[in-house]
């Protein structure tokens, strides 16, 4: 499956938490169908990406990066590559390069979307559609800063630095809701 047929995928069958995510998912679904280059980093209109909010072992703390681009303090994840298998492997594979842990777990299913107008770095105005996943790190998890990032701090979930967005307040609040979905859908199949 090719990045853009697992963004359909994932946004025909997400089940978004409230209208407003709900009117982004079709949204974004609208424009992944209209555009072959929709998870391409050149298509100027904008273009998917892919990111994790990564939790600690205890789900107390969240893993955020000060981006150097937009000067505050954000999950990681980036654009989608060409060779990454799906979205969600997109999304793993930007939170393990910009953290430096090995084992994160991430869950399979939307967390959350997010659209935001950026300059990117082929430096022409556009618009991020950002499919929001939740990672876990292991229990002892080393983070390392990489070179995308200005640093990298684990922060507790309910205390978020300074001039944290909504965006990013909303994604922190469905990682709890997330985890209790997956559980009652694992004991359903039990």
């Amino acid at each position: 499956m090719s990045v853009r047929e697992s963004a359909i995928s994932l946004l025909s069958d997400w089940q978004a938490p409230d209208p407003a995510q709900d009117a982004l998912r079709h949204a974004v679904l609208a424009f992944v169908l209209a555009r072959p280059d929709a998870c391409r980093r050149e298509c100027v209109p904008g273009h998917v990406t892919a990111s994790a909010l990564v939790v600690d072992h205890t789900g107390e703390r969240v893993l955020l990066t000060l981006h150097p681009r937009v000067g505050r303090w954000v999950q990681l994840g980036g654009h989608c590559d060409d060779d990454d298998g799906d979205v969600i492997a997109a999304a793993l594979r930007e939170a393990t390069e910009e953290s430096g842990v090995d084992g994160l777990r991430i869950e399979p299913r939307l967390a959350a979307i997010h659209v935001h107008p950026v300059t990117c770095s082929l430096g022409v105005p556009t618009r991020h559609l950002d499919l929001q996943f939740v990672a876990h790190a292991p229990a002892g998890a080393r983070i390392a800063i990489s070179d995308e990032s200005e640093d990298l701090r684990w922060w507790p979930a309910d205390a978020l630095p300074d001039g944290a967005d909504h965006a990013l307040a909303y994604l922190v609040g469905r990682r709890a809701p997330l985890a209790a979905e997956i559980d009652a859908s694992a004991e359903k199949c039990e």
